[in-house]
This record gives C-alpha cells, structure tokens and sequence, in this order.
C-alpha cells in the first residue's frame, strides 16, 4: 500500500494535524502495524513541496508548533489518480517467499523446511484472523477479508511449490555457479 498516498486520503477526508492523521491511519487502515510519526510528518513536509497539501493554521502552545494541513485541489487530482490506478500486476511477482524458496534450493539448504515452516506460520495468521472476524465491523471484516484471501493463495503457491521443488532443483543443478549439497554447498 502506497502510505502516503493512504494519508493523502485521510486528509481529503478533512484538514488535520499530523497527529490526528496517523490515529486514524492506525485504527482505520493498519491496526497491526501501526505507522511511525515520522513518516506521517515526512509525507506532510512531501505534501507541501509538491503542492498536494498546505497548511490552513499554525497553533503556538507550551509544546511544539501543531500544523493543521489540508489537500490543495492538486492533491485531490494526484488521490483520484492514484485510486483509479489499478494496481501493478507485476506487485506480486516478487515475492520475498519466492526469493527464500529459490536462494535455499541454490545454496542447498531445505526449502521443504521453509514451505513448512511458512505454511504453518500461514494457519495460525489465519486462524488467529478467522478468529477476530467474528462479531468485527463492516471495515475491519473487509480487512481481514482481504489478507485471509491473501493468505489462501499463498498457502496454494506453497502446495504447487513443493510439487515443483524436485524439478527445479534438478534444472539448477545444471547451472553454472550453483552449488549442490553433493558439490560442496551448504545445509
């Protein structure tokens, strides 16, 4: 998810101060994984060189200057962009599992291991989030909705993985400069 972008539309929604912006980040869009305060300030201070937000007033107390911002007719225009944008499809074909999966087959570690042990890491998420649906509200449930979902196709992508892992390691073994476990490489 673009974060800046997401506080674009936070700010569409009303002016607000950075502190109130990454509340409603937080509750609304990622209760897991709550954003750092320095980058809701950095995409403000991003917002303003590129004239996507401005700042209606400035309040002076015993603290720190507090900032109210706004979206800018420019801003509104990079939001709706940025919403009817479909998303890459290529987002997921770089897949950080992918990239673990083919690094232990070349090294010749076990990457029956790793499917395993991502399949397993995989179910308790999913239980823990089947779990959490009940009784959620409408926002949270499209939510977890959306990373069970995410959740399922991996754990098909693990399945047909470790279908494949046979043939594919047989292919590499064949290519230059990577290393078997009878050649030398590591466990």
């Amino acid at each position: 998810m673009s974060t800046a972008h997401a506080l674009l539309g936070l700010l569409d929604r009303s002016p607000a101060y950075g502190y109130s912006l990454k509340q409603d980040y937080d509750q609304l869009l990622s209760p897991e994984r709550p954003l750092a305060f320095g980058q809701v300030y950095a995409s403000l201070a991003r917002f303003e060189r590129q004239g996507w937000a401005e700042i209606l007033t400035v309040e002076s107390g015993d603290g720190p200057e507090r900032k109210l911002y706004g979206i800018t007719p420019e801003g509104v225009t990079e939001l709706d962009t940025w919403i009817s944008t479909p998303q890459a499809t290529g987002a997921f074909a770089a897949s950080t599992l992918f990239a673990r999966i083919s690094i232990a087959l070349l090294s010749g570690r076990d990457a029956e291991d790793v499917l395993s042990a991502q399949r397993g890491s995989h179910m308790v998420r999913m239980r823990e989030l089947t779990s959490r649906r009940r009784g959620a509200e409408p926002a949270v449930l499209l939510q977890l909705d959306y990373e069970l979902t995410h959740l399922d196709a991996d754990l098909r992508w693990i399945q047909e993985a470790g279908q494949r892992l046979d043939a594919l390691r047989k292919q590499w073994q064949g290519t230059a400069g990577s290393p078997s476990r009878e050649a030398g490489g590591r466990r």
